[in-house]
């Protein structure tokens, strides 16, 4: 469902992404895994067309993502890190205009809606202005908007990021369920490695920009020596504290228009 080929992505002279190739099958949990900086950001930016790749091949639902960005981006659903929803607006509403933007037909649009709000507990409060809503409910909110469209592909990017442990394993029932009755392919990154053990049935790990290990946790953990994918990703990686993770794109950006103003 998804595929890597040598995947590079530099900016100036910085290489952020270095030469990764990974594929993932439909229907498979995958875990992208690395310190701050390591790349990941930047791979799903190239997976999601809001980067173009230096070099290397991308294929998502069997479309190039380069060629048929279009396409591409109706096949997959994503969950930003930061949140993304219109506060001002409720959750019907949030939703509503993704499947208009989407373009799902009005005769469908409703009954997938109170489905999806159904499925993540917020039919309720669908009605309420999102503003109220606490943090476990906005990201409930977020994946059910991603789901509407029906997409191949979920990519969710630190989904659980400041939830309490309660939601965090709501929300992951959720998208095992997906999986397993939809046939969703979940490509997902986190800090908690615990999430990535339970979850994941594959996981890989990049730093540097380059891809480290691939393979389940089991897998990694027999590799390396080790009794828990903790150990082994600090094996693999390296227990030295990284500096907060830069947006290689932005920080470029940044670059380029101090070299205009000149």
């Amino acid at each position: 469902m998804i595929e890597v080929n040598n995947l590079t992505k530099r900016f100036g002279d910085f290489t952020a992404v270095d030469n990764v190739s990974f594929s993932v099958n439909r229907g498979e949990l995958f875990a992208l895994l690395g310190p701050n900086g390591a790349g990941k950001s930047t791979t799903i930016k190239m997976l999601t067309t809001l980067l173009k790749p230096t070099s290397g091949k991308l294929k998502l639902n069997g479309l190039d993502v380069v060629k048929d960005p279009d396409a591409v981006r109706r096949s997959f659903g994503i969950v930003f890190q930061d949140p993304s929803l219109d506060t001002d607006l409720t959750a019907y509403e949030n939703m509503e205009l993704h499947g208009i933007m989407y373009g799902v037909a009005k005769k469908e649009l409703a009954p997938r809606i109170e489905e999806l709000l159904r499925l993540v507990e917020l039919w309720e409060r669908r009605n309420s202005f999102v503003k109220t809503f606490s943090g476990g409910m906005k990201r409930r909110l977020e994946i059910a908007r991603g789901l509407l469209h029906h997409p191949k592909v979920l990519f969710l990017d630190e989904p659980t990021l400041g939830l309490d442990t309660q939601t965090r394993h709501l929300l992951w029932s959720y998208v095992d369920s997906l999986t397993k009755e939809k046939a969703m392919t979940v490509l997902f990154t986190t800090h908690y490695l615990e999430e990535a053990e339970s979850n994941a049935h594959r996981i890989a790990i990049i730093d540097h920009g380059k891809l480290i290990a691939i393979g389940s946790a089991s897998e990694l953990k027999k590799s390396t020596g080790t009794d828990s994918l903790e150990q082994a990703y600090l094996e693999l990686t390296g227990s030295e504290i990284r500096e907060e993770e830069v947006d290689a794109h932005e920080a470029w950006r940044s670059i380029r228009r101090a070299r205009n103003m000149r």
